[in-house]
Formats: structure tokens, C-alpha cells, sequence
């Protein structure tokens, strides 16, 4: 990432990397999930048809947030997004998966945000910590809820 600054998180989760990979790459099922994201719209999807742009609408609770974001990937380990539009000035960051055993990966998210709008430092600070922590840990929740899933319908096949 170019942009200075940023936060990372990194957790375990249950499952493989690709599994991992293909939950990030489901950009429509984020309202699902995530407890920010009012809607994703995938604008437009690459040769092997990904979304490589996508619309998010973000409640901030204090507003209603717009940004569009770029992604680029290498399956199944990494994916990696820069902002094209919206109300926040500049957003870079990435996902990084790596197997650390048959069912267990680490998740390593890694975010640079610059708002465009003046929030104090120290509360602009934990503002982002927290919304990374908190969307790193609902990311590992909906991967294992998935395996899960994926598990009980295999077992009653």
C-alpha cells in the first residue's frame, strides 16, 4: 500500500483460504453481514466475472457514507481495493490469507483511510481502529458460519 499510514488486524479463522477468499469476493451478501454496510452494488465484474468495482453505501450513524472501490486480487490468497469515488477522500487497503493448518488461515486486513472530513485526531484514531477490528471479526464470523453451514449439509446428504 502507498498511502501512509493505516491500521491492521489479523485473526484465525476455521476455514481455507479459499474459502476465506470467496467470502470477500461476495460483495453483495456485506448488507448480510456486516453491521455498517447498508448496500453493496457491484458496478462492474472482471473477465472471470468478480466485481472489480463496487458501490457500498456505509451508515456511519451520523450520515449516510458513499464510496466506490476498485479491487484487484490473486486468488485465493489476496485482494487489494483503492477508492475511485465517493464522500471519503482516499481508502487503500488489502486482505491477505495464509494456511496455517488443513482448516485454519490467517486473516490479515490491512486498511489506510483519509476521510476528507474533519474529525479529531484521537477520536478519528479509535474510529478507525474500531471499524477495522469490528469488520475483520464479522468477516471471520460469516466465513465459519458458512463452513458450518457448508458441514451440516454434507453431513445430512
Amino acid at each position: 500500500m502507498s498511502r501512509s499510514g493505516g491500521y491492521e488486524e489479523v485473526v484465525k479463522i476455521a476455514a481455507t483460504p479459499l474459502e476465506c477468499f470467496e467470502t470477500i469476493i461476495d460483495f453483495p451478501s456485506y448488507p448480510r453481514w456486516s453491521g455498517t454496510i447498508e448496500s453493496a452494488k457491484v458496478l462492474e465484474r472482471d473477465a472471470d466475472g468478480v466485481g472489480r468495482v463496487v458501490e457500498y453505501y456505509l451508515n456511519m450513524r451520523i450520515k449516510m457514507v458513499r464510496y466506490v472501490l476498485e479491487y484487484a486480487y490473486r486468488k485465493p490468497t489476496e485482494l487489494t481495493w483503492r477508492s475511485v469515488d465517493g464522500d471519503i477522500e482516499a481508502i487503500e487497503g488489502a486482505y491477505r490469507f495464509r494456511k496455517l493448518g488443513q482448516r485454519q488461515t490467517e486473516a490479515r486486513c490491512r486498511q489506510a483511510v483519509e476521510l476528507g472530513f474533519w474529525i479529531p485526531g484521537p477520536l478519528r484514531k479509535l474510529a478507525e481502529q474500531a471499524a477495522l477490528r469490528q469488520a475483520i471479526l464479522e468477516f471471520k464470523e460469516e466465513v465459519e458460519r458458512r463452513q458450518a453451514k457448508r458441514k451440516r449439509a454434507s453431513r445430512s446428504r
